[in-house]
C-alpha cells in the first residue's frame, strides 16, 4: 500500500522559512511533487523532482525562493521554502507519479498525501 506522510508545516512569519518532508512508503516512483491550495484557488503546482537524475521544477512564484531535493536511502522528498511571503500561505500536498510528463500537471500524479498547512503572517 502506497503512502505519502508530509510532514514540516505550521506558523511562520513573512520572510521566514519551513522546510516540508514528504515520506513515501510502498513503492518507487518516477517524479514526485509539491502542490498548494489556498482558501478559495484551486490547487496549483509548487515543484516537482524526478527521482532518477534528479531534476527539478518550480512554478515561477516559487522559484529562487523554494527548492525540492530528495533523500533516496530515506525515499523522501523535502521543499526548503525560504523568503516565505503571505501568499505562500495555503495546505501543501505532496504527490507522487508512476508516469514522466508534465511534471507541472497534477492530472500526472496518481498518489497523493493528506496536505499540511503552512501559514505566514504578515
Amino acid at each position: 500500500q502506497v503512502q505519502l506522510v508530509e510532514s514540516g508545516g505550521g506558523l511562520v512569519q513573512a520572510g521566514g522559512s519551513l522546510r516540508l518532508s514528504c515520506a513515501a512508503s510502498g513503492r518507487t516512483f518516477n517524479a514526485m511533487g509539491w502542490f498548494r491550495q489556498a482558501p478559495g484557488k484551486e490547487r496549483e503546482f509548487v515543484a516537482a523532482i524526478r527521482w532518477s537524475g534528479g531534476s527539478t521544477y518550480y512554478a515561477a512564484s516559487v522559484k529562487g525562493r523554494f527548492t525540492i531535493s530528495r533523500d533516496n536511502a530515506k525515499n523522501t522528498v523535502y521543499l526548503q521554502m525560504n523568503s516565505l511571503k503571505p501568499e505562500d500561505a495555503a495546505v501543501y500536498y505532496c504527490a507522487a507519479t508512476s508516469y514522466s510528463g508534465a511534471y507541472f500537471s497534477q492530472n500526472l500524479y496518481n498518489y497523493w498525501g493528506q496536505g499540511t498547512q503552512v501559514t505566514v503572517s504578515s
